[in-house]
């Protein structure tokens, strides 16, 4: 389990999430909605150890994130962070020696899936092909969390529905997924579950069927109407 307990940051005078108190669970894919802004970078930033929280704490199977906890945290983040001179190759070789759970002819075999040259640099890519490049070698690694911020980001349709699939195929009972995202109309029929952040503040959140029953709208149309102002 993941457990948020009351997480707070804040630089100077704005306050990136607020308070935030939330438990996620193996066997779910969790979709982190919000605008621009919201906080869920933050938020997902804070879960992978990269920023402290300024209060609150964040703890796996009962251990503070640190150290240890980095070992079973898989994160995508927005922002390409290869090195310029990095092939396909050289990132799953680097991956390789960083992580004990990466499975490099895994990579190798999704690279093949998103039709992606292994000796390609990434800095000559695409953003679609860069996208699905991340992906790869995120999803590479057999970690307990797996968190994707933006994955759709800025792409053409096409490599939405690569993305999708990936995710899709991905999923299992005994990994939690992180999807943030302000495109909710594409996440929608592949999530288990909500979380509307708004402000940095968690203003709902449950199962999304149980939302679609509960207020009879679609969780597009549930996000509509919070965001709307």
């Amino acid at each position: 389990m993941l457990e948020c307990i009351n997480i707070t940051k804040s630089y100077m005078n704005t306050t990136a999430v607020d308070h935030l108190s939330i438990n996620l669970v193996p066997g779910k894919v969790y979709a982190l909605l919000g605008s621009n802004g919201s906080g869920k970078s933050t938020f997902m930033k804070m879960i992978t150890g990269l920023i402290k929280p300024s209060s609150g704490t964040i703890k796996l199977d009962g251990n503070e994130i640190g150290v240890e906890t980095k070992k079973h945290i898989a994160y995508m983040p927005t922002e390409s962070y290869f090195y310029p001179y990095m092939t396909c190759i050289d990132i799953g070789k680097y991956y390789s020696d960083f992580f004990e759970d990466f499975s490099y002819d895994k990579y190798m075999s999704m690279l093949t899936e998103m039709n992606l040259d292994p000796k390609q640099k990434a800095s000559k890519m695409s953003s679609g092909m860069l996208a699905k490049l991340k992906l790869a070698v995120t999803l590479s690694r057999d970690s307990e969390v797996i968190m994707l911020d933006e994955p759709l980001n800025g792409i053409d349709i096409i490599a939405r529905e690569a993305i999708i699939h990936a995710i899709i195929a991905n999923a299992s009972p005994d990994k939690i997924f992180i999807l943030s995202s302000h495109l909710v109309d594409e996440l929608e029929p592949i999530i288990d579950y909500a979380i509307f952040i708004k402000n940095g503040v968690l203003i709902d959140h449950g199962d999304a069927e149980e939302l679609r029953e509960l207020k009879g709208k679609s969780i597009v149309d549930q996000y509509k109407e919070l965001f709307a102002y």
